[in-house]
């Protein structure tokens, strides 16, 4: 999630008062309760040879956010930061905005040592070798590396076969230096590729877990091209056998809590949660524009619409400090969500995001006026990312 933070660190007017919600989570303990009351536990990621604090029990500074919050990744077990460190986007930790590898690995270390544990990458992001180099002196057993193999990088489907994906597992492994992978995703599956993938590809990649080249398999939607989640709603009806799934979802994209989070959290399967930021909830301009239209096809009431701050109406004392720590904070609190993936090149923003993701939950107030406003919308901000890919790293 890189954008244009035209907004980062103002306090918009107050549109709207709401009280705090009963019960908020304070952070007296040494690292909170999660979403889903699980106790906290502690987390052993000193880079070796570093002092200091233990990370993912740090703060950032007070009225800033709290401690890291930790949950399990359904079935797996693995023990994961809310705040996942994602590789893609449109600023891939940086790369995409001209940031050097020296500046990239400062960015990845950053983040560890603010208690974030787990980074998702892909074979598409061409992001590997960067946080290969990054992670070669962190304990690995501190660490949950999620990468992908995508039909979607390939020029047509019929490239995706068994071979290729084993190649692409093997290419990341060399890259991410490391001797397995905690989760291996099939990236972007479009509906029409589901069964292919499932019957043909995935009893592949249980033979290469069988080796030990991974721990959990995985499938990622091709969220702008399946805004209804067809995929994830045949997955999870047919079969059991995915352990991790990632989705799109966030403040004005929500249908995914009753199409895709029932049955995950019925079927234990562990979710990472994309394009809660993305550019749409950082530029005041698009988003303002973006509800301007929804107001015109009759999907928002004109007044917000005649309004020059939206979604203001979040941003007050007691509850978020900008429509970006509103959409974090959102998301994380959903049932059936376990990790929110952020990505930027800027360490200040990083710092922003995790601790939004780090802060009480939103004011139940306003919880629900996201709810009851924005609920039945679909599509909003689910923009398609460039792809990044390249030749030398087809396998």
């Amino acid at each position: 999630m890189e954008q244009q933070r035209e907004t980062r660190g103002v306090r918009h007017r107050t549109l709207l008062k709401a009280g705090m919600a009963a019960g908020a989570v304070q952070f007296a303990v040494p690292c909170i309760p999660t979403a889903r009351g699980e106790a906290p536990i502690e987390t052993g990621m000193h880079r070796r040879g570093s002092g200091g604090p233990r990370p993912g029990c740090e703060t950032l500074g007070s009225g800033e956010g709290g401690q890291m919050i930790y949950r399990t990744l359904g079935r797996t077990g693995l023990k994961v930061s809310a705040a996942g460190l994602g590789g893609g986007g449109f600023s891939r930790l940086g790369l995409s905005k001209g940031k050097s590898e020296a500046d990239t690995i400062s960015l990845i270390h950053l983040a560890l040592d603010l208690g974030v544990n787990l980074i998702d990458t892909a074979a598409a992001y061409g992001t590997e070798p960067v946080i290969g180099r990054a992670i070669k002196s962190v304990a690995r057993d501190s660490l949950v590396i999620t990468t992908k193999a995508s039909p979607a990088k390939y020029a047509t489907w019929d490239v995706f076969t068994p071979k290729t994906v084993v190649a692409s597992i093997d290419n990341s492994l060399r890259q991410l230096r490391t001797d397995y992978l905690d989760v291996l995703q099939f990236h972007a599956v479009v509906p029409q590729i589901y069964q292919y993938t499932r019957d043909v590809i995935y009893p592949a990649v249980q033979r290469e877990k069988e080796k030990g080249k991974l721990r959990f398999i995985g499938i990622t939607e091709a969220a702008p091209y399946d805004l209804d989640h067809k995929m994830y709603q045949r997955a999870l009806a047919e079969d059991d056998v995915w352990d991790t799934g990632m989705v799109a979802f966030n403040m004005m994209h929500q249908n995914a809590r009753i199409s895709v989070f029932t049955r995950t959290m019925e079927k234990h399967v562990g979710t990472l949660i994309m394009f809660a930021v993305r550019s749409i909830f950082a530029q005041p301009a698009r988003l303002n524009a973006e509800v301007r239209a929804l107001v015109a096809d009759g999907q928002l009431p004109k007044s917000l619409g005649d309004s020059p701050d939206p979604l203001g109406f979040l941003v007050h004392e007691g509850g978020a400090s900008s429509i970006i720590d509103a959409a974090y904070r959102f998301v994380r609190d959903v049932p059936g969500v376990d990790v929110v993936l952020f990505g930027t090149s800027d360490p200040d923003h990083l710092r922003e995001d995790i601790a939004s993701l780090t802060k009480p939950p939103l004011p139940a107030a306003d919880r629900q006026q996201i709810v009851t406003m924005f609920g039945h919308l679909v599509g909003v901000g689910i923009e398609r990312p460039p792809r990044h890919a390249p030749a030398s790293q087809q396998p």
